[in-house]
């Protein structure tokens, strides 16, 4: 019998393909969730699939890779070899092969690119997808492109990050009570992933969810994060109100006693951050809401 804090999810998401059935967890964590993806079709079990795929990558090319407990491990290499919709992996193939002249002496990652931080983490951050010469490149979320400076700069500020720089892997970045993530794994043509190419990455997101136990706060980065992942928890019972509340920044959300609390934020692109429209005494706002709901439970 399920408790009231256990979870229980079938729906389909907007867009996906019926031949994708949802998982379905007792109990959230362990290899419980690996194992109901494996018997979910897990989204790297088919689609495209090169002449010579690229090997999966050991753990130390993961961020903080050493640090994840086993299961988060398999979890983030398993997505750095998902091939599964066509177009996401031609593009993000493709922008590593055309670099940016100033990025000409890169190695490009070209892959999915996976979530990392503290496996007990008490804050996820949820962006939309990887930037083609950003994370496409480091293989690292938010990781070489202005967004990233915003985002772990703000981290740094509130202790989730030992310093405010974040340009590659293996430059000393370390996070602590905060795990980063998106919620479309390959770089998107125009950053404009398909209804179907978000369903095809939603459980590494769903995963990623399960096995971290301590989680508290989400703060979702844009419109396209805070629909997700209240599209995520509807579906797992959780009490999200209806209708859904409008997008708006630094706008928090109760999700029930069994689920953390949402915040949203304006995401960090530089169409915000030029303009104004986000300003760093804006973006400050929403991980000191995150910090205090952290101290509060």
């Amino acid at each position: 019998m399920l408790g009231v804090c256990d979870l229980a999810y079938t729906d389909n998401d907007a867009g996906a393909p019926p031949s994708i059935p949802r998982l379905r967890l007792a109990k959230p964590g362990g290899r419980a969730t690996l194992a109901a993806m494996a018997r979910a079709k897990d989204p790297t079990s088919e689609g495209t699939r090169p002449e010579n795929p690229l090997p999966a990558p050991g753990l130390d090319a993961l961020p903080m890779g050493e640090a994840l407990s086993p299961e988060l491990a398999e979890l983030e290499v398993r997505i750095t070899t998902c091939r599964r919709c066509p177009r996401l992996v031609e593009w993000r193939e493709r922008k590593a092969e055309e670099k940016r002249a100033a990025f000409q002496d890169w190695e490009y990652w070209g892959r999915p690119v996976p979530g990392w931080g503290d496996p007990a983490a008490r804050l996820l951050v949820v962006g939309l997808a990887p930037a083609a010469h950003g994370a496409n490149r480091t293989g690292r979320i938010f990781t070489g492109d202005e967004s990233g400076r915003w985002l772990y700069r703000a981290l740094h500020g509130f202790g989730f990050a030992n310093r405010p720089e974040s340009e590659a892997r293996g430059d000393g970045l370390i996070l602590s009570d905060c795990f980063v993530t998106a919620a479309v794994r390959c770089a998107p043509p125009d950053n404009r992933p398909t209804p179907a190419e978000r369903a095809h990455c939603r459980p590494y997101l769903e995963a990623e969810i399960d096995l971290l136990p301590e989680l508290a706060v989400v703060v979702a980065l844009g419109q396209y994060a805070y629909d997700h992942t209240l599209r995520i928890f509807r579906a797992r019972g959780h009490p999200v109100p209806s209708p859904k509340p409008r997008f708006s920044h630094a706008r928090e959300i109760d999700l029930g006693p069994c689920a953390p609390r949402l915040i949203a934020s304006y995401h960090p692109s530089q169409q915000n951050t030029f303009t104004g429209v986000l300003t760093e005494p804006m973006f400050d706002d929403v991980f000191r809401r995150a910090e205090a709901r952290i101290r509060s439970v």
